[in-house]
């Protein structure tokens, strides 16, 4: 068995092609399609988190929504860049998220990725102190983060409150037990997986690894996976930790289906140059679902996951994104053994 939701990137644009057409339009569909996938039988509704974008940004007030109108999936992020964040402000917001959903939220965080912006963390207040690096500044965010979800107090209680305190010192609130097992890393290297497992965090690993080895992406994130469950045996962490990775996959069943993926059916691992350095990207999976089957069960990544992130190309609107999502669980999953 495995976990399969969907990744969305909440895109819209003014285009006579898109079924989003703004800001409004990608929240409301958003949870919407929460709704759908899990009426469909899915286990998942996650959401990217770009700055300075025309895409969805700020996660919380979302995920809330989308809790409000389900009962049973998860609802994520993947991933929430901690340069932007002020770590006790988050904690107070993915407490009352988390509460809201009955303890389903599944949070994945990062030091970022490229930005629309220079440096766009600037803007929202968070200058790194000089020596110190826009990915340290962001560990460090994570690192108060992690340690104030896990509801100990740690501020002085005012001597004359205007309401009574509880006694000790105090703990942000609203506080949601069990949060700090469901945080995730985003990792885009092995190295990186290695320190996600230190931490005690699960991993997040997407269609984008930066780095390159020459051998293909499904292997190099296999080796990624391998190395954070080894590091996190090391680490002596007592609970079983989870792993995601994200995959563009589109069973063609349809006409519509047809027209739009067909040209993918050949696609393969691409490789470029992001950050000053090396990258390999994953393949989209497109075809007819015997020909997804036998292609998927090579994938040795998806094989060592137990959960699996569909990314859906958002502007093509609710219901085809919701016919996506029933077409993988359908025709593909139940082939496979993830049914």
């Amino acid at each position: 068995m495995k976990k399969i939701g969907f990744l969305s990137f909440g895109h819209w644009s003014a285009s006579p092609q898109s079924m989003v057409r703004s800001g409004a339009d990608a929240l409301v569909q958003s949870i919407e399609l929460a709704v759908a996938a899990e009426e469909a039988g899915a286990d998942g509704a996650y959401y990217r988190v770009h700055h300075f974008a025309q895409q969805l940004a700020s996660p919380f007030p979302l995920l809330a929504a989308a809790a409000a109108r389900t009962s049973r999936i998860e609802l994520g992020t993947a991933v929430i860049d901690m340069r932007y964040e002020n770590p006790l402000y988050m904690a107070e917001d993915a407490g009352a998220a988390d509460l809201i959903s009955g303890g389903r939220l599944q949070l994945g965080i990062s030091r970022g990725s490229p930005e629309q912006v220079i440096d766009g963390f600037r803007y929202f207040g968070y200058v790194p102190p000089d020596g110190v690096s826009d990915a340290d500044m962001a560990r460090e965010h994570t690192k108060v983060f992690l340690e104030v979800i896990k509801g100990e107090g740690f501020a002085e209680p005012n001597p004359r409150p205007m309401f009574a305190n509880p006694p000790g010192l105090l703990r942000v609130e609203p506080h949601s037990p069990g949060l700090r097992d469901r945080i995730w890393w985003g990792a885009g290297t092995r190295a990186t997986a290695e320190w996600t497992a230190e931490q005690g965090l699960n991993l997040m690993s997407s269609t984008l690894l930066s780095e390159d080895t020459g051998v293909p992406f499904h292997q190099l994130q296999a080796e990624q996976i391998q190395r954070f469950r080894n590091a996190w045996q090391t680490a002596g962490h007592s609970r079983e930790p989870r792993v995601s990775v994200s995959r563009s996959i589109f069973p063609i069943v349809n006409d519509l289906d047809r027209q739009l993926f067909w040209q993918q059916r050949e696609s393969t691992d691409q490789v470029g140059w992001l950050d000053g350095g090396n990258a390999r990207f994953g393949r989209t999976y497109a075809g007819e679902p015997d020909k997804l089957v036998a292609e998927l069960a090579e994938d040795e990544a998806i094989a060592a996951a137990d959960t699996l992130l569909l990314t859906v190309p958002n502007q093509l609107g609710v219901e085809y994104n919701a016919h996506v999502i029933e077409s993988v669980l359908t025709h593909v999953a139940p082939e496979l053994g993830w049914r």
